[in-house]
């Protein structure tokens, strides 16, 4: 399987095969010219001399006693052996031997040798079977040259022979198989699946083959050559990478967190890819951390990471001396300054660990290469929409195959699709770190009851959809001792809700100062809100959309002990007596604001005496995907009747826990509950 083959097949020896007659003793007493054209030997050279004369140099003694010991009882064998021809050169032979006993009763036996190159298996059954098989095979001798091959070896072969040569020449097309040969003759250990990159014959693309490696010995035991046994796998190989990548849209990115992601595709790449894997993403992917540029430098090294991800075959990630979330250092010519600069993945299927190499600037990843066994390495960029996020190493250590440049296309694609992904978590980092910022300074930061009420409140993002909703929560006095609590859900998530939700709690404020009844209060808000809606215009002049707000505004007078509220699409407050009993008090419920619909809101009165809690809550607390609102409804209730005495802010943080429990919330949640005094 090397480059180096004949030019032609091989054609069948028609003539009679090489004969010799050798004793009891292995002396040879008959020599035919066939044999003279075989091994250039003359009959007078040879007969009446010991056969050890025709063998290859070593212990000639002893490789005879071995034949006579394994094949001396037999009638009939059949063989390799390596004989030496009269120029020097050993030549692989086909031997097959017949005892005949003499007329005086010694025992002797005729040996005909055919050369390997022809066909071992010329003459039996077997021949057709080989020759048509659909594995491909190659016979070597122990100076690595190809001395046979069959019909499908030729097939794969064929139009990729760059340079025609003889049959006798050594094989120096290939390294891997050229190493692999001479470790198989050595030391005798099969090597079996081992996969091979060979020239496609229309010249264009490569084939994979799946190539095995066996020794084979001759009549004496010792070794004359090795034979190779070929499939090509590339179909399969090719369906198997793409169902990787099918599998990898999956596993990778199933969360919009950075980390998650990063994590994801080092654990996905090992062991179907690397033997370890880490994902070094640049500053800007991580802004919450510590800036980069002042951890300072270490030598010639700077930091120019952070490990986002990192997994391993070796328990305790002995491949690397960065663990995810540390600053990783590099030197400014190693492969990862030069991926992160010029965008271009770094391919070094044999790691180049000679002196003179970046290696000698970056002690800590030498030292780990070393004691790791690191060989093989793939340095490939993380770029989306552009823009280079990061890098992604893939190293093998015990793994003995070096990377392949299939290896590399199945990487990028890999590291692509990760990227993708990185991205939009990122992009959904920003917006919701923003839309945090605006909101927490849109609330109120401190809520009071006044004399009138004992208040707390508890706020908690979602931790879905577009991240920060519109959800917020107030309290307002106002003349006589009056405390207006209202609680309120702008529809969607992100920038655009909390900006429209700082408006809507503004214009209840400015409109709460004007002494009007809850009813009358939502219906001008609802008028107030619309009109806004109807001056928003984005960048192109087109109408942004409208987006709705529920809405639960209610009055306490401490005088009358009697609370009136007027809802707006929002759902009813849960009253708590002071006997325990929990209670939704309904109403008329109107439309939400803002939607335009020049609809009216009626207000309700609820009775609270002394010692009573009202919770006022959005639709976060209580709905969840596999329930239904009267559900959602009953869980606050128990809560509520199980927490009532508890201090305020431990209630909340009660019915937090019961409600939302340790999973993240499928919609913002805020809660307001206050306690008549």
């Amino acid at each position: 399987m090397d480059t180096d083959m004949s030019a032609t097949p091989p054609v069948r020896c028609g003539a009679a095969p090489a004969t010799a007659v050798i004793d009891i003793h292995g002396t040879v007493i008959a020599w035919t010219r066939a044999a003279e054209r075989l091994l250039g030997y003359r009959a007078s050279d040879v007969v009446g001399r010991s056969g050890a004369v025709l063998l290859t140099p070593g212990d000639h003694r002893e490789r005879l006693s071995a034949w006579t010991r394994q094949y001396g009882h037999l009638d009939r064998w059949s063989g390799l052996a390596e004989a030496r021809h009269s120029a020097g050169h050993p030549v692989m032979l086909h031997l097959q031997g017949h005892r005949l006993t003499t007329l005086e009763g010694r025992p002797t036996w005729v040996l005909s040798a055919r050369p390997a190159s022809t066909d071992p298996t010329a003459g039996s059954v077997v021949e057709p079977l080989i020759q048509r098989s659909p594995v491909a095979m190659w016979i070597w001798d122990r100076e690595l040259r190809c001395v046979w091959r069959n019909v499908r070896a030729w097939a794969l072969q064929e139009g990729s022979l760059t340079t025609p040569a003889a049959d006798c020449a050594p094989a120096r097309g290939n390294e891997q198989i050229h190493r692999v040969l001479r470790k198989v003759l050595a030391d005798g250990a099969p090597v079996v699946d081992n996969e091979v990159h060979w020239p496609s014959s229309d010249g264009l693309g490569q084939r994979t083959l799946s190539v095995s490696f066996f020794r084979l010995e001759g009549v004496d035991g010792h070794p004359v050559g090795v034979c190779s046994l070929a499939i090509d796998i590339t179909q399969s190989l090719a369906r198997e990478r793409l169902a990787m990548v099918v599998e990898a849209s999956a596993r990778i990115g199933t969360s919009l967190d950075v980390r998650q992601t990063a994590q994801e595709l080092a654990e996905f790449a090992v062991p179907a890819l690397a033997d370890y894997a880490a994902v070094d993403l640049v500053e800007s992917m991580l802004p919450e951390e510590v800036p980069l540029e002042r951890l300072g430098g270490m030598d010639l090294n700077v930091p120019v990471f952070r490990r986002a991800g990192a997994a391993s075959i070796s328990p305790g990630l002995p491949e690397s001396p960065w663990e995810r979330g540390e600053a990783v250092f590099v030197p400014p010519d190693s492969p990862w300054t030069r991926v992160l600069s010029s965008g271009h993945a770094h391919f070094e299927p044999e790691l180049d660990t000679s002196p003179g190499t970046w290696l000698d600037h970056d002690p800590a990843r030498a030292r780990t290469v070393y004691d790791a066994g690191i060989h093989s390495l793939m340095v490939v960029p993380l770029r989306a929409r552009g823009e280079t996020l990061g890098v992604t190493a893939f190293v093998r250590s015990r793994n003995p195959a070096p990377f392949t440049r299939d290896d590399l296309l199945l990487a990028e694609e890999l590291v692509a699709r990760a990227a993708l992904s990185l991205d939009s978590a990122r992009r959904y980092t920003r917006e919701r770190t923003a839309a945090l910022a605006l909101q927490r300074n849109l609330l109120p930061r401190r809520l009071s009851g006044g004399d009138a009420l004992d208040v707390a409140y508890r706020y908690l993002p979602s931790g879905a959809h577009g991240g920060v909703g519109g959800d917020w929560y107030d309290t307002i006095p106002l003349s006589g001792g009056r405390i207006a609590l209202v609680v309120g859900d702008v529809t969607g998530h992100g920038i655009n809700a909390a900006a429209t939700m700082g408006r809507v709690r503004t214009a209840v404020r400015t409109l709460a100062y004007m002494d009007m009844p809850p009813g009358e209060l939502l219906t001008q808000l609802d008028n107030l809100i619309s009109r806004l809606h109807e001056q928003d215009v984005g960048a192109d002049g087109a109408p942004l959309p409208i987006l709705g707000s529920t809405c639960l505004y209610a009055v306490y007078d401490p005088a009358t002990r009697r609370c009136t509220m007027a809802t707006a699409g929002h759902p009813p407050p849960a009253v708590v007596g002071p006997d325990g009993r929990v209670t939704f008090p309904g109403g008329p419920t109107g439309p939400p604001v803002g939607l335009n619909l020049e609809a009216t809101h009626e207000s309700f009165d609820v009775e609270l005496p002394a010692g009573a809690l009202v919770a006022l809550y959005t639709d976060g607390l209580i709905e969840r995907r596999e329930d239904d609102l009267d559900a959602g409804m009953a869980r606050l209730r128990a809560a509520l009747a199980g927490c009532a005495d508890l201090p305020l802010e431990r209630l909340c943080t009660s019915v937090i826990d019961i409600m939302v429990g340790g999973r993240a919330a499928e919609d913002d949640v805020a809660l307001l509950v206050a306690r008549t005094r």
